[in-house]
C-alpha cells in the first residue's frame, strides 16, 4: 500500500512537471513573436537613437521631468530618435519632448501590475511582456544611454550597459547620468570602493559620465556620434 501511494505521488509530480514544461514551450513562442516585433519595427530605424530613462514616479512639475522634456527636445532637433520605456515620469517627459520637436518618439513599454501605463506622447509604439526581451531593443537599437534618477529599473538598465561594454558584449556608447547630486555618491562609490579594491579598473570608470547641463549633454552626444 506505502509503495502504491509513493508510486501514485510520483505520477502527480510528473504531470505537474509535464504541465510546466508544456507551458514553457508554448511560452518560447510568446518570446519570439516579442523579438520578432521589435526586431521588424526598429530595423527600420533611418537615424541614430537615443534611450532616456529614469523615475517612473517622476511629476510633471519636478525639475528632472521639464529637464528630461527639454532635452528630448534639442536631441530630436539634433536629429536623434528619443527612446523610453513608453510609461509615465521621465519616460513620458523624453517622449513628450521628442514629440513637441516632431521627431520619432519611441516607446517600448512593459506590461506591469502598476505604475506602466503607456503614455500619450510616444509615436512608435512597442509593448512587451518579458523585460529580457525589451532590453535587448534598448541595447541593439540605442547608440547612446542617458540615465535621469530613477530606482531599481533604471540602475538595472545602467550597470547591465555597463556590463555588456566592459565585456565587449556590445560596441561601446555614451553613457551619461545626469544629476550629480543624485548620481555623485554612487559614482564616488564605484571610485572608492571597486575602483580602489580592484574590482573595476580606471578605463571601466570611464565608460560613464555626470552631466547637468542640458546643452553640455547634447554637444557631448554629439561629440561621441556623428549624425
Amino acid at each position: 500500500m506505502e509503495a502504491e501511494q509513493r508510486f501514485q505521488k510520483f505520477r502527480e509530480n510528473q504531470y505537474c512537471l509535464d504541465a510546466m514544461d508544456q507551458k514553457d514551450s508554448w511560452r518560447m513562442f510568446r518570446i519570439l513573436s516579442e523579438f520578432v516585433e521589435g526586431f521588424d519595427t526598429l530595423s527600420g530605424l533611418r537615424q541614430p537613437a537615443v534611450t532616456m530613462y529614469g523615475s517612473a514616479r517622476t511629476d510633471a512639475e519636478h525639475p528632472d521631468y521639464k529637464k528630461a522634456c527639454d532635452l528630448a527636445e534639442k536631441l530630436a532637433q539634433a536629429g536623434y530618435a528619443v527612446i523610453t520605456g513608453g510609461g509615465p515620469g521621465i519616460m513620458e517627459a523624453a517622449n513628450r519632448g521628442a514629440a513637441a520637436a516632431g521627431g520619432l518618439s519611441i516607446g517600448l513599454n512593459i506590461d506591469l501590475p502598476h505604475e506602466q501605463a503607456a503614455n500619450e506622447y510616444v509615436n512608435l509604439p512597442l509593448a512587451f511582456r518579458y523585460f529580457f526581451v525589451r532590453k535587448v531593443m534598448f541595447m541593439k537599437y540605442s547608440t547612446a544611454f542617458i540615465c535621469f534618477p530613477g530606482g531599481f529599473g533604471s540602475l538595472d538598465e545602467l550597470f547591465e550597459s555597463l556590463t555588456l561594454i566592459q565585456t565587449r558584449k556590445i560596441k561601446p556608447f555614451p553613457i551619461v547620468l545626469v544629476g550629480s547630486t543624485f548620481w555623485g555618491g554612487l559614482v564616488a562609490w564605484m571610485r572608492e570602493r571597486l575602483l580602489f579594491d580592484g574590482k573595476i579598473t580606471e578605463d571601466d570608470l570611464r565608460l560613464l559620465v555626470v552631466i547637468d547641463d542640458v546643452e553640455e549633454i547634447v554637444s557631448y552626444i554629439r561629440a561621441n556620434l556623428m549624425v
